[in-house]
């Protein structure tokens, strides 16, 4: 008995020994834990485990977890980062009931970057038979200065999309107005909904539609669509209707219309896919941005950035206190090396038929025009275009929402000049050699079977370069391209850029000498030689290739920015002896050969013509597309290349060349 009762007394002095060895809780390892499941966002946890009885009485958990979760998604809270430092001295906490430690609270939202300090309190509680270290909190935690009752507001501001401007700073895309038509439910009635169709070109059911959105109530203003501001008229008319009324809004407007719409392009309202992509870059569901032409191109530089303010709305003055704010950011206006009025004059000459044109600065690179015709309105587009004029431009034969100043055509006959400067340069050809030439018709040997190279004119049957070139001959280029060698006419193209990336931030269409990059055979190469087989090139590329010739055997890099930097882009492609001689043939071409339509008092229109075939073999018909490069000899400070579709029935290129003669003559 003696021997149970000394070890019941061991086993209750170990007990209190081991009991009085425990480690009592601690305030700052209280506080880490905290921070550590605020930093995962643990609130349930946070309030649960660590919150102190008396702030369990003044909030309710879902004034904690619920406000903090709610908050926290609303604002777009992210890369929470709480931390804090524990005391350097040590402290005999077992004497304190309360313990205080300064806290730094960060966290990214929306807005900005929130980042604060804070005095964090604990209190020594005692909860189940244990004493611990409990968080005196506040709404505060949240965000600073947050007291109960508070609401928190965000507050968005639109930023300005930068405007697009020529050379001479003429507007080519600007932030207008618009009039915005629309019914006031209540005071509209159904009678006079056939007159409304009538006038604003929409459906019922498109009526319909707006009117039954979930938000609509009978007293509201339901926008039915936008009209530009010169359609006032129209507009005070639409008024008269009981139920109608307009506003003024912001607007998209396009000042040159069809004339740069291709160039221009236009905005809308991002799609479902493309806000998938872009969501991360700061994009909405209520986001416009470029769709086509300049505005898709350069829409980083055009966008800007809207502003947005997190505040507290105080509940007893209605104080509006800002948390945060990030400033607007307005998009940058770009200038473009374009002159609106030549683009005009360009496109007011070519608008009926399917076709594109560059006007390039051979010193410069410069683009001052970029035209593809025909075009579409893109005002339209921005004010909302009816399903019936869509549909009438999509079902269009001519493709007016095809932009075609981008895309690699056959140049036709204007690569002689391409290849007479390859030829001239590479010493494998020589301007005085004079050819044989009898006939239309022409082929190397049997070897080519029924395939013969034809030309248009048979009036001289001695061809050097020069008469080659005035007259186009077809025979004499494909020889020189077979003396030339598939090798060396290819080392030439490259030289001239063929198979590489057009360097202009406006994207364009590499050109090509055959669809796998080699000429196999001598009727390709042929063919080649004279703007046939597989050549492809852009309008742009075409017309920086002859800006060559104007510059002294200097290519330069196109640009489209004004503020763009001035590169060469390819050197050396001729001696100034070969240049000369080029430049004296071209002019010729106009004065003695059979571009003479193209003559313009007071110019000295200069150029080549060229006729692509559109066939599936030789011997059938095809179409035809028309070209013409040329300059102004007297004023070398532009090369216009210019291509129409479908001219077979027109006069092949020397259509062509009429057009870019009344550009000519109207443009002074």
């Amino acid at each position: 008995m003696v021997k149970k009762v000394m070890l019941l007394c061991l086993f209750v002095a170990l007990s209190l020994m081991v009991a009085g060895c425990q480690e009592k809780p601690q305030p700052d390892d209280r506080l880490q834990e905290y921070v550590d499941l605020w930093n995962k966002e643990k609130f349930d946890e946070m309030f649960k485990d660590y919150i102190t009885s008396s702030t369990k009485d003044t909030y309710k958990k879902e004034d904690f977890v619920t406000r903090y979760k709610d908050i926290y998604k609303d604002l777009e809270v992210k890369d929470v980062k709480i931390s804090f430092k524990k005391p350097e001295q040590e402290v005999d906490w077992d004497k304190e009931t309360k313990a205080e430690f300064p806290v730094s609270i960060s966290f990214k939202t929306l807005a900005g970057e929130v980042s604060y300090k804070k005095d964090v309190t604990l209190t020594k509680e005692k909860k189940d038979d244990n004493e611990n270290w409990f968080v005196n909190w506040d709404p505060s935690f949240i965000l600073p200065d947050m007291e109960k009752g508070d609401k928190v507001g965000v507050e968005s501001i639109s930023a300005k999309r930068g405007e697009i401007l020529d050379r001479n700073q003429q507007p080519l895309a600007i932030n207008g107005e618009a009039l915005e038509i629309g019914i006031v439910p209540q005071k509209f009635s159904e009678g006079n909904m056939n007159e409304l169709i009538s006038l604003l070109d929409v459906t019922k059911e498109y009526i319909e539609k707006q009117l039954n959105q979930s938000w609509v109530k009978p007293e509201h203003f339901v926008p039915i669509k936008k009209l530009s501001l010169n359609e006032e008229a129209l507009a005070s008319k639409i008024v008269e209707i009981p139920g109608l009324g307009y506003r003024t809004v912001p607007a998209r407007q396009y000042p040159y219309g069809e004339a740069t719409a291709h160039l221009t392009g236009y905005i809308g309202k991002i799609d479902a896919e493309k806000l998938e992509k872009l969501k991360d870059k700061g994009y909405t569901a209520q986001s416009f941005l470029g769709v086509s032409g300049s505005e898709e191109v350069y829409e980083d530089q055009l966008r800007g950035k809207d502003g947005q303010r997190i505040y507290l709305k105080k509940k007893d003055t209605d104080e509006a206190v800002t948390v945060v704010e990030q400033p607007v950011q307005d998009g940058k206006n770009i200038s473009l090396t374009i002159d609106a009025e030549m683009q005009k004059k360009i496109y007011d000459q070519m608008k009926d038929e399917a076709g594109t044109a560059a006007a390039i600065n051979p010193q410069t690179g410069e683009a001052l025009a970029l035209v593809s015709t025909p075009a579409y309105d893109p005002n339209e587009f921005v004010l909302g275009i009816s399903s019936e004029k869509y549909k009438q431009l999509t079902d269009d034969p001519k493709k007016p929402m095809r932009n075609r100043i981008p895309l690699a055509y056959s140049p036709g006959s204007t690569m002689k000049g391409i290849t007479a400067s390859v030829g001239l340069k590479s010493g494998k050809l020589d301007p005085d050699k004079i050819y044989d030439i009898k006939g239309k018709t022409w082929k190397k040997d049997e070897s080519w079977g029924n395939y013969k190279v034809v030309r248009v004119f048979d009036n001289e049957s001695r061809v050097d370069l020069e008469s080659a070139l005035k007259f186009s001959d077809n025979i004499y280029f494909a020889r020189v391209g077979l003396e030339m060698g598939a090798d060396t006419f290819i080392a030439g193209l490259k030289d001239f850029g063929f198979g590489e990336e057009i360097p202009m931030s406006y994207p364009i269409y590499k050109s090509q000498v055959s669809n796998d990059g080699s000429i196999s055979k001598e009727v390709q190469l042929a063919d080649s030689a004279f703007g046939q087989g597989e050549v492809l090139m852009s309008i742009v590329h075409l017309a920086s290739a002859y800006g060559s010739i104007i510059h002294d055997g200097t290519m330069m890099e196109p640009r489209l920015l004004k503020d763009e930097e001035q590169k060469v882009w390819k050197k050396d492609l001729l001696s100034k002896e070969q240049v000369d001689m080029m430049k004296t043939n071209l002019r010729k071409v106009v004065t003695e050969g059979i571009a003479g339509k193209a003559s313009v008092e007071g110019k000295a229109i200069a150029g080549k013509t060229g006729t692509a075939e559109i066939k599936s073999e030789q011997g059938t018909t095809g179409t035809e597309n028309g070209l013409f490069v040329s300059y102004d000899q007297n004023d070398p400070s532009m090369v216009l290349a210019m291509l129409l579709e479908d001219v077979q029935d027109a006069g092949g290129s020397t259509h062509t060349v009429q057009v870019a003669k009344k550009f000519y003559d109207s443009w002074k």
